[in-house]
C-alpha cells in the first residue's frame, strides 16, 4: 500500500497543488485526470521520488518495485532490440551470468571430492533455483510474446534499435517495464505511440495485471476499459471517485453544479457584507460591527470555479465550394521509401461527404498515403483530386512548424486573409485560447496547446476536404470534444488517421485498414471494424493451425469444381512447401549470422577482415530470403482468399 499525506508542491513559490492525500491499494486501477497544467505528471514524479514535495509525506514500502513510462524519454541506446530488452531484466541476467561463471570454474576443476568443489555445486544449485523462480527458463518466449503484442514482428528481434523510429523505441521501453514485473505501473500517456491493435493488447495486459496502475491518458475508451477509480486534480486539490472515467464525468457535473451554487451564494454574501461596510463605515456606533465584517472578508476562503465543460464552445470549419461526386480517386497507386515498398497497387475512392478513418499498425502506410494525397510524397499509379477540391491538411508534426518567437495571436494573424483578421480572436477562443493566453509565445506552449493552435489555422480558409493525421495526440479531453463537435458539423469529405477509438466513434462511417502494403475497406464505424477484425483474427489463427501447421488446407467444394480444386491445392501445397523450406534457410542464416557477429565482437575476430566479408555476404542472402518469404506469404494469402 502507498499513501500520500498532505502533499504540497510549488513552482516559483506558488502552489501547484496542496493538501493532496490518498491511498493506493494493491490491484487498484486508477485514472489520473485533470486539465493540462493541473500537475498530473508532477504527481506521478512525486510518487516515483523524482520530485520532493515542499510539505507532506509519500509512504512507500521499502521493497516495492515501480515501473514508470514518461511521455517522453531520452533514447540513446545502441543495441539489438532483443538484447536491449533482455539486458534490462537485471535479476535474471545477474543469475544467468552467475551460473555461467560457476560452470566455467567447475569445468576447470578435477578435485571432485574437495569442499571447494562441493561449495561450487551448492552455489550453482542455488543460482539455478533463483533463475528458475524468476522465469529465466522461459524469458525468451516472454520477451518475444510481449514485443509481438506491442506490434513488432519476429524478424525485428535482432534489428538494431537505431533502425526504429522514436515511437517504436518507446514501445521497446514499455516492453522492458512490463517484463520487469513491477508492483505498480505509473503510465503517462502510454497510447500516444500505439496503434489500435497494440492498444487492445495492452488493455488486455493491464486488465490482468496483478499490481496497481495509475494511468494518465486522454484516450477515453482506454481509461474506461481499464480503470475502476478516478483521481481528479483540479484547482490544486484532489477528488477521489470510485468508478471509471465516463461515470466520473457524470458525477463531476453534479459536483460542479453544487460548486457553482456555493460560489453564487458566497458572492451574494460578499456583496451584502461590502454594502454593509460601505453604508456604516463612518458611523461611530457601528464601528465594531464594521471591523468585524472586514475581518470576516479577510479570512474568507473564496470558492473557486473550475473551467466549464465544452458543450457551449462552438467551432465551425468554413466550407468550400460544392465538389463533384468523386473527391479523391486512386488506381494502382504504389509508394516506396528508397527500395522499401510501403503501398502496393492500391485502389481507393473517396466520395463527396464521406467520412473515413485510416487505421492499422504503425509503419503500414497510413501517413504515407495521406502525404501522397496532399502532394507531399511521390508515387506511381494514378491519383486524382476531384473538381473544385480545396484541401485542408493537419500533419502529425504540424505543431513543429510553428514559429517559436511569435505569439499565439501573431501566428494566426500572419496566416489569416484580410477578411478573416476580424475572426482570429473568436477562432482562438473556440480553441480554448482566452484572455492573456493569446499573448503567449509559441516556445512556451505545451504540446497540447501547440496542437490546438495548429488545428486553429485550418479555420482560416474554407475547405471541402479535410485530412487529419493523428489530430488528437497531445489534446486533452476538452479540446478533443471541441474538435469532434466541429467535425460533426463539417459537411465536406473527411479522412482521419487515428488510433483514438472514442474520437472516431460516431465520427466516421467507413474504415480503411492498412496491412501488408494493401488497403482494405470496412463498412461501418470503428467499433464495427474492431469487432469484425477480432473475428477475422480468430479465423486467421484457425487457418494457421489447420493449414500451415497441419498441412491441411482442403475445404469442401462441389464435385463440378473437382479439377479446379485439385490444381488450386497443388499450387497451395507448393507454396507452403517453399515457405517451409525458406523458413529453415532463414533459421540457419540467423544462427550463422549470430555466430559471425560474436566473432566480430571478439578482439581477435576484429582483425580478421574475412569475417566481415562473410557477414556481409550472408546478410545479403538472408535479406533476399526474407523478401522471398514475404512474397510467398502474399501468394499464400491470395490462394486462400480464392479458396474461400
Amino acid at each position: 500500500m502507498i499513501s500520500l499525506e498532505n502533499v504540497r508542491v510549488e513552482f516559483d513559490g506558488e502552489p501547484l497543488f496542496d493538501h493532496i492525500s490518498f491511498l493506493i491499494q494493491p490491484k487498484d486501477k486508477i485514472g489520473l485526470v485533470g486539465n493540462n497544467g493541473a500537475g498530473k505528471t508532477t504527481l506521478l514524479k512525486v510518487i516515483l521520488g523524482d520530485i520532493k514535495p515542499e510539505k507532506g509525506h509519500v509512504n512507500l514500502p521499502s521493497d516495492i518495485k515501480i515501473g514508470y513510462l514518461p511521455q517522453q524519454m531520452k533514447l540513446t541506446e545502441d543495441d539489438c532490440m532483443y538484447d536491449s530488452v533482455y539486458k534490462s531484466l537485471e535479476n535474471i541476467t545477474y543469475y544467468k551470468n552467475l551460473i555461467d561463471d560457476i560452470n566455467e570454474k567447475i569445468s576447470k576443476r578435477s578435485d571432485y571430492e574437495s569442499d571447494e568443489y562441493l561449495l561450487l555445486l551448492n552455489r550453482l544449485s542455488e543460482a539455478n533455483e533463483h533463475y528458475h523462480i524468476l522465469g529465466g527458463d522461459t524469458v525468451g518466449a516472454e520477451i518475444e510474446k510481449t514485443l509481438l503484442g506491442l506490434g513488432f514482428d519476429s524478424t525485428d528481434m535482432k534489428r538494431n534499435l537505431t533502425e526504429f523510429s522514436g515511437g517504436w523505441r518507446m514501445r521497446v521501453e514499455l516492453a522492458k517495464i512490463l517484463l520487469n514485473k513491477p508492483d505498480i505501473l505509473l503510465l503517462d500517456e502510454p497510447t500516444n505511440h500505439l496503434d489500435i491493435e497494440a492498444i487492445q493488447w495492452f488493455e488486455h495486459y493491464l486488465k490482468n495485471f496483478t499490481g496497481s496502475v495509475i494511468l494518465i491518458s486522454h484516450d477515453r475508451a482506454f481509461l474506461d476499459n481499464i480503470t475502476t477509480r478516478t483521481l481528479e486534480l483540479s484547482l490544486g486539490r484532489i477528488y477521489d471517485y470510485k468508478f471509471n472515467y465516463s461515470r466520473f464525468v457524470e458525477e463531476k457535473k453534479k459536483r460542479m453544479e453544487h460548486q457553482q451554487a456555493a460560489y453564487e451564494n458566497q458572492q451574494k454574501k460578499i456583496k451584502e457584507t461590502e454594502e454593509f461596510i460601505e453604508r456604516f463605515r463612518y458611523k461611530a456606533d457601528k464601528a465594531s460591527l464594521v471591523q468585524s465584517r472586514i475581518k470576516q472578508l479577510e479570512k474568507l476562503n473564496e470558492v473557486a470555479i473550475e473551467q466549464s465543460d465544452t458543450s457551449t464552445i462552438k467551432v465551425k470549419f468554413p466550407e468550400g465550394e460544392r465538389v463533384g461526386r468523386e473527391v479523391v480517386k486512386c488506381s494502382g497507386l504504389s509508394v516506396a521509401y528508397d527500395e522499401n515498398l510501403v503501398l502496393d497497387n492500391v485502389d481507393f475512392l473517396l466520395e463527396r461527404g464521406e467520412r473515413v478513418a485510416f487505421v492499422g499498425r504503425n509503419g503500414e502506410g497510413k501517413t504515407t498515403f495521406a502525404k501522397a494525397i496532399v502532394g507531399e510524397k511521390d508515387y506511381q499509379g494514378e491519383l486524382k483530386l476531384g473538381h473544385n477540391v480545396t484541401l485542408g491538411y493537419y500533419a502529425q508534426n504540424q505543431n513543429e512548424h510553428l514559429t517559436e518567437y511569435k505569439t499565439v495571436l501573431e501566428t494566426l494573424e500572419e496566416k489569416a486573409s484580410w477578411e478573416m483578421r476580424k475572426e482570429v480572436r473568436s477562432i482562438l477562443g473556440a480553441f480554448l485560447f482566452q484572455g492573456e493566453d493569446v499573448e503567449k509565445k509559441v516556445q512556451v506552449l505545451s504540446g497540447g496547446e501547440r496542437s490546438r493552435l495548429a488545428l486553429a489555422t485550418l479555420l482560416l480558409e474554407p475547405h471541402n476536404l479535410l485530412i487529419l493525421d493523428e489530430p488528437t495526440n497531445h489534446l486533452d479531453m476538452r479540446s478533443k470534444e471541441v474538435l469532434k463537435n466541429a467535425l460533426h458539423n463539417f459537411n465536406g469529405a473527411l479522412i482521419v488517421v487515428s488510433h483514438d477509438r472514442d474520437f472516431l466513434d460516431g465520427l466516421v462511417d467507413k474504415v480503411y485498414e492498412f496491412r501488408n502494403k494493401n488497403v482494405k475497406e470496412h463498412l461501418g464505424g470503428i467499433y464495427d471494424f474492431i469487432k469484425k477484425r477480432n473475428i477475422e483474427q480468430l479465423d486467421d489463427l484457425h487457418e494457421l493451425k489447420q493449414g500451415i501447421r497441419a498441412g491441411n488446407n482442403k475445404k469442401k467444394q462441389g464435385k463440378e469444381d473437382y479439377e479446379a480444386r485439385k490444381e488450386h491445392n497443388r499450387k497451395l501445397n507448393k507454396v507452403e512447401k517453399n515457405i517451409s523450406s525458406i523458413e529453415k534457410n532463414i533459421e540457419d542464416y540467423e544462427k550463422n549470422l549470430e555466430q559471425l557477429k560474436r566473432e566480430m565482437e571478439n578482439p581477435e575476430g576484429q582483425k580478421d577482415y574475412d569475417v566481415y566479408n562473410k557477414y556481409a555476404e550472408l546478410k545479403e542472402k538472408y535479406e533476399k530470403e526474407m523478401e522471398r518469404w514475404e512474397q510467398l506469404q502474399l501468394e499464400l494469402a491470395e490462394l486462400k482468399e480464392q479458396q474461400d
